[in-house]
C-alpha cells in the first residue's frame, strides 16, 4: 500500500490489527482517547478459536475442559482459555505505529475529524471502537478476584466452571443469574455472578447481593473487584452494509449468545491484514452469504433467550452442552457455518419440552428489535 490505515479504538481488537498490519509492514495510525489505558476485564474463550501467532505471555490459564450445572454437574470436553489480560494487552506490540490521544468526531470516507480540528487522511479507515447500541440487550456482572482456597469450595472439584446455574433462580419472575468460576493465575481465581442477558439486565447491586447469597457471604481477603455491563451486539444489525469498515465488537464479531468477541477479532485480524496490505476490500472476505445468514441466525437465537423464563433458559443450556463438541462448536465458534449452526438449533429445539419448543419457535421467528443503528462518538 502506498499509505497506511487508520486504526480507531486501541481496544483489543484495533490493537491486534494494528499489531498485525505493523508486522506486515503496513503504516498505521492508532486513533483513541486513552491509548495506554489498561485493560481491566477478564477476557476467556475456547482455546481452538485463537490463532498460532499469540505470544503465550497473553495466556493466565490453559484448561482442557471446564465444568456446566443446569440441575446437575457435567463437563465440556473441550479446552478453554483465559487471558491474562495486561498480558495480551502488552504483547501486541505497537512499535512504529503513529499514536493520535484524541476522540473521533467524524469519519468522511478515509478522512478521519478529530474534537481537536486536526482531519487524519490514510487509504483505509477501521473502525474498532466497540459496540455501542442504546436499546440492545446487555450482559451484566458483578465479580470478586479471591486466591485459590477461597475459590476451592466453590469449583465443585472442576478446574474451572463455565455456567453454574444451580442456585439461580431467586425468583420465578426474575431473570436467572449463573456462576462463574476461572483461574486468573499467580493464585487468584474469578468468582463472577452473570446475568447472561437482559432487557434490561439485572443491575450490578442485584448481582452482588446474589453473589453474597450464593457464597455464604463475601469472603474476606478480596483482592479486586470486576463489574461488568456491555451490549450483547453490534453497532449495527449488517455490519457488511457500513460505509466504514468496522472491525471487532463494532464490527459484529461478537457472538449474542455468549457476548465473546476476543477471540473472533485475533482468529479474523490476518484475512483483514492480507486484504488491505493488497488493497482489497476486507468486507466480502469477512461476511460472505454464509457469514451474514449465520449472524441473523445468531440474533434471532438472541431473541429467543430473552423470551425464556428461569427454568426454561436452564433447560436450554442443559441441551445445548448436552450435544456433540462438534456442534456446540459449530454454534459457538464458527461464524460461517450454516448448516452446523442450523443443526445445533434444531438440535436444542429437539432436546426440550413442548413449551419451552414454543417459546424457542416464537423466539426464532420474531424480528429483534433493538438492532437500530447506534449513536457513535469518541
Amino acid at each position: 500500500m502506498a499509505g497506511g490505515v487508520i486504526v480507531l479504538g486501541a481496544g483489543p481488537a484495533g490493537r491486534a490489527l494494528a499489531h498485525r498490519l505493523l508486522a506486515a509492514a503496513v503504516p498505521v495510525t492508532i486513533v483513541d482517547t486513552h491509548p495506554e489505558r489498561v485493560w481491566q476485564s477478564t477476557f476467556a474463550c475456547w482455546s481452538d478459536e485463537l490463532p498460532d501467532w499469540l505470544d503465550p505471555a497473553a495466556f493466565a490459564a490453559r484448561l482442557d475442559r471446564v465444568g456446566v450445572a443446569g440441575t446437575a454437574l457435567d463437563e465440556v470436553d473441550r479446552g478453554y482459555t483465559v487471558f491474562d489480560t495486561p498480558g495480551l494487552q502488552r504483547s501486541l506490540t505497537l512499535d512504529g505505529a503513529e499514536i493520535v490521544t484524541d476522540r473521533v468526531t467524524g469519519i468522511d470516507g478515509a478522512r478521519v475529524h478529530l474534537k481537536s480540528g486536526q482531519v487524519l487522511t490514510g487509504d483505509v479507515v477501521v473502525d474498532c471502537r466497540g459496540a455501542l447500541p442504546h436499546e440492545a440487550p446487555r450482559q451484566t456482572a458483578y465479580g470478586i478476584v479471591v486466591d485459590k482456597a477461597t475459590a476451592a469450595p466453590f469449583l465443585d472439584g472442576q478446574d474451572a466452571l463455565l455456567m453454574d446455574w444451580r442456585g439461580g433462580i431467586v425468583d420465578r419472575r426474575a431473570l436467572p443469574s449463573f456462576l462463574y468460576v476461572v483461574p486468573l493465575g499467580d493464585d487468584e481465581y474469578l468468582l463472577e455472578e452473570t446475568c447472561l442477558v437482559g432487557r434490561p439486565a439485572l443491575g450490578l447491586d442485584e448481582l452482588k447481593r446474589r453473589l453474597d447469597v450464593r457464597l455464604g457471604g463475601l469472603p474476606t481477603g478480596v483482592r479486586r473487584i470486576e463489574r461488568v455491563a456491555f451490549p450483547m451486539t453490534g453497532s449495527s444489525p449488517q455490519p457488511w452494509r457500513e460505509p466504514t469498515f468496522r472491525f471487532g465488537a463494532a464490527g459484529g464479531f461478537k457472538n449474542p449468545t455468549t457476548g465473546y468477541s476476543v477471540a473472533y477479532s485475533l482468529k479474523c485480524v490476518d484475512d483483514v491484514v492480507d486484504a488491505l496490505a493488497a488493497g482489497r476490500d476486507p468486507m466480502p472476505e469477512l461476511w460472505p452469504a454464509s457469514a451474514r445468514a449465520v449472524h441473523n441466525l445468531r440474533l434471532r437465537g438472541l431473541s429467543v433467550l430473552l423470551q425464556l423464563n428461569p427454568t426454561q433458559t436452564i433447560a436450554f443450556f442443559e441441551a445445548f452442552f448436552a450435544m456433540p463438541i462438534e456442534s456446540q462448536r459449530s454454534y459457538l465458534s464458527r461464524r460461517d457455518d450454516l448448516t452446523g449452526t442450523m443443526v445445533a438449533m434444531t438440535r436444542v429445539i429437539r432436546s426440550v419440552d413442548m413449551r419451552t419448543r414454543a417459546v424457542v419457535a416464537r423466539g426464532a421467528m420474531s424480528t429483534p428489535g433493538w438492532t437500530g443503528d447506534a449513536h457513535r462518538e469518541g
